[in-house]
């Protein structure tokens, strides 16, 4: 193993000894209080800490990091306190996790250190978008990502490194190559002869390294910081290391060949560098002692500290009111106190737009991001001229990776830059489903960050697209703590639900009917106004029976109502489905004791089931009837349009609502 100093001085040497020893001397510690009980779980980076320590000492303290299991280097080396750090291997509710997290899956935005998910690909795609805030706002900042040899295979690894590459985007990849995704070795992973081969595929330049070297680590990541940098793009580096312990310690290590361990230990990084030190003349077998006495000193009298947990009596409320981020903004007026507005007769899409339009205003740095959103203006003209009114910089196209740009929204938010996110179908969802409900949903509670992400979700049936461009899927996210989901059904209301949910530092998914986009009309105010989310609206108040509904539903319901005005009905337009408002469904059960529940989604899984269980078990005294849940049928949505209406719950409204009025 050859070290090559290049500029580091003697001092510089012997600190970096001092960084590269301390992760191996706490991993060591903590393998002993694992087998006595006092910690969980640990997952070991013994044999790797090269790659950690020498990247983060390569990059500048305030720029994002994004670590995986195995780089308690980072941790340590962006002096995170270990009193701080071994709360939160213990669970310990004053850890940074407040006792929600295990080990490194967790973040602090003091250290510039991003937390993980156990998917290993999500990290790539967030580093992506901390690299655009850097670039957007002109900044001598590069953001860097680690992924191991497993986490190349990921879809998330191809969405990211792509991004990056199409964007020019100032960000460090590293692969950590140990040989092993979990138990899987490398020939079983890829067929490439290396892994930096990829680079040119996605037209980025490449190096591969040994990661065992901790100055080799350190000198081309600086180079490549510098190099991304100057000319504004993406670099990837694989280093070539091995993990001594197994995946996680339960592992064990039967399923690796004893010769392997025996050839790498001869390539350990602490002992290599410590005899080159020693070689050098840089410190003495002395000054070694010396230092591993002060580390275990240093150790032993943190751990001292914290030993013992801090007793706690869990809260419900305050977990429940972490879940979400606090909502600082309050400045901007209801729709109901706006003072006789001026108003212009709009349609549904031109709302929205107009939303858009004057929350880029607001906020300077506001990006949106989406498959052909720019000079074509969306799929559906959303954001027609957009482009020449805020340039391409902010109204950014964007590969077919839905995956990664969710992912690099969530990285903007880190740097404090809000974000639309554009789905060009709802149905094209699914391939973006990880980075929403585990990366977006859960940050906030996971560690407190915000995650200021708004999600568009063109959505619903009636326009004969077939069942990959009509789902109505809604019902996925309202089970997720963490997201908030909004679904208006006329432009006033979608104006000011789109501003409430770009104002909201939480993670909306707005649902948006394409059918309602041209067919939709009414009065719109030209103030700049909100709708609260989570607060639903009484369209009419009636004594025979209650529709709670939403979107297209609401449409359905007052043809309904005007097909059969001797039906007095209450019509509620829930317009958040997460957070629902319980008050007013209280209100219009008590109104007329007899509720049907309308939705476009399917029948089974819909949010019909929720509302009707919760109805059931609060309001059962006031129900003078069982309740009734009206849905589209349980099959894909079909292409032929005369299937297609009767699968569309409307064409059992009438019959739901006559068995409903009849008992």
């Amino acid at each position: 193993m050859q070290f090559q100093p290049g500029n580091l001085d003697h001092p510089q040497l012997i600190s970096f000894y001092r960084s590269l020893l301390l992760p191996r001397m706490i991993e060591e510690k903590m393998l002993i209080l694992l087998r006595q009980g006092k910690i969980s779980k640990w997952f070991s980076g013994i044999g790797q800490e090269a790659i950690s320590v020498g990247a983060t000492l390569a990059m500048d303290s305030d720029e994002w990091i994004m670590p995986l299991h195995r780089n308690l280097g980072v941790f340590t080396s962006r002096n995170m306190p270990l009193t701080e750090l071994f709360k939160q291997w213990q669970g310990d509710v004053t850890g940074y996790s407040k006792a929600r997290e295990r080990s490194f899956h967790f973040g602090s935005k003091a250290h510039f250190v991003c937390g993980m998910i156990s998917h290993l690909g999500p990290q790539l795609a967030i580093a992506d978008g901390v690299a655009l805030a850097y670039q957007q706002r002109g900044e001598q900042k590069c953001a860097l990502a680690f992924t191991g040899d497993g986490g190349t295979s990921e879809g998330d690894f191809h969405e990211a490194l792509n991004v990056a590459a199409v964007w020019n985007l100032p960000v460090i990849f590293i692969i950590e190559n140990n040989g092993y995704g979990l138990s899987t070795p490398t020939n079983e992973q890829y067929k490439c002869d290396h892994l930096i081969d990829r680079a040119k595929g996605y037209g980025m330049e490449g190096v591969r390294i040994d990661g065992n070297n901790i100055l080799e680590v350190y000198n081309t990541i600086k180079g490549v910081r510098e190099y991304c940098i100057k000319n504004q793009k993406p670099y990837l580096i694989e280093c070539d290391t091995f993990r001594m312990r197994g995946h996680e310690e339960a592992s064990g290590v039967k399923y690796v060949p004893k010769n392997l361990f025996d050839l790498w230990g001869e390539r350990d990084p602490i002992k290599n560098y410590e005899d080159y030190l020693i070689e050098k003349a840089f410190v003495s077998a002395a000054d070694v002692v010396a230092i591993r006495d002060s580390i275990k000193l240093s150790i032993e009298a943190d751990l001292h500290q914290v030993m013992e947990t801090t007793p706690f009596v869990p809260e419900v409320a305050t977990e429940l009111s972490d879940v979400f981020a606090p909502i600082t903004e309050h400045d901007i007026p209801t729709l109901e106190s706006l003072d006789t507005p001026v108003v212009q007769h709009k349609r549904f899409i031109e709302s929205i737009s107009d939303a858009l339009r004057a929350s880029m205003h607001r906020y300077p740095e506001m990006i949106i991001m989406g498959q052909d959103i720019a000079e074509y203006g969306g799929a559906f003209k959303m954001t027609e001229g957009f482009v020449n009114e805020f340039g391409k910089q902010r109204i950014r196209n964007t590969p077919i990776c839905e995956s990664a740009i969710v992912g690099a929204a969530l990285g903007l938010s880190l740097e404090g830059i809000k974000s639309v996110m554009e789905m060009q179908f709802a149905d094209f969802v699914t391939v973006g489903f990880n980075q929403i409900v585990n990366n977006l949903a859960k940050v906030h509670y996971r560690w407190g960050q915000n995650a200021d992400v708004v999600v568009r979700m063109p959505t619903g049936a009636g326009v004969g697209a077939g069942p990959f461009h009509s789902q109505s899927n809604e019902a996925w996210f309202t089970h997720v703590p963490g997201l908030k989901v909004v679904y208006p059904s006329n432009p006033a209301d979608a104006k000011g639900l789109m501003i409430a949910a770009l104002s909201d530092p939480n993670p909306v998914l707005y649902f948006e009917h394409k059918a309602m986009y041209r067919s939709i009309e009414g009065e719109v105010p030209d103030a700049y106004y909100q709708v609260p989310i989570g607060k639903a609206k009484f369209i009419s108040k009636g004594t025979d029976a209650t529709i709670i509904t939403y979107g297209m539903g609401v449409h359905w319901a007052h043809k309904y109502a005007a097909e059969n005005e001797q039906v007095s009905l209450t019509l509620l337009d829930l317009r958040s489905l997460a957070p629902l408002d319980y008050e007013a469904i209280s209100e219009s059960v008590a109104s007329t004791g007899k509720v049907l529940i309308l939705h476009e989604d399917n029948l089974t899984g819909g949010i019909g089931g929720e509302l009707s269980a919760w109805i059931a078990e609060h309001c059962f005294t006031q129900l003078d009837a069982p309740i009734m849940r009206c849905a589209s049928l349980d099959t894909p949505i079909p292409f032929n349009t005369v299937l297609e209406k009767q699968y569309l719950a409307n064409s059992r409204l009438h019959e739901t609502m006559q068995k409903l009025l009849a008992f």
